[in-house]
């Protein structure tokens, strides 16, 4: 039981040995010390890590000055937390944003399903000779006669060869 817990203890204490910290001075003239180098600028490195490296270690200083200058970042440089928070967000919000245009897209292809369905069976019914009927402006109920039901008839073929081909 002591075993793994001493042996979990000397890998936390190991941690702090594979750090690299950078120092560099801003334009007021103070020191800073992190663990990410600056944006731009020269900076140092003060302690690399020992033992087994995971790739190549950066190069001291900036760098292509030319390149910092015209505010391009450098591809050596490691991406900080907030570099990588706003890239995760950008790809979320199109993400979303493309889900809700499939999605809107299918809501508009069922809709108009459903109308071309309901103007077939509407000319389907009026085709078939049965009495169709439907209310007037003062909510009677008339039959339509041969004229209006061809007329009707034409307006739903025009209707279906418009919205459901």
């Amino acid at each position: 039981m002591m075993r793994p817990a001493v042996l979990v203890l000397a890998l936390f204490l190991a941690l702090p040995a594979m750090a690299q910290i950078y120092s560099w001075k801003d334009r007021d003239g103070r020191v800073h010390y992190t663990d990410t180098p600056p944006p731009t600028g020269e900076f140092t490195v003060i302690q690399r890590p020992r033992g087994l490296q995971l790739g190549p270690p950066p190069a001291e200083g900036s760098g292509d000055a030319a390149a910092a200058a015209e505010g391009e970042p450098d591809p050596n440089r490691p991406r900080t937390l907030s570099e990588r928070e706003r890239e995760f967000r950008e790809r979320r919000a199109a993400q979303a944003e493309a889900q809700a245009k499939t999605q809107e897209d299918a809501a508009r292809e069922a809709e108009r399903q459903r109308f071309c369905e309901q103007a077939r069976n509407q000319l389907a019914a009026l085709e078939s000779g049965q009495r169709i009927s439907r209310f007037n402006a003062q909510g009677e109920r008339e039959f339509l006669d041969d004229d209006a039901r061809s007329a009707e008839a034409a307006r739903l073929q025009g209707q279906i060869a418009q919205h459901c081909q």
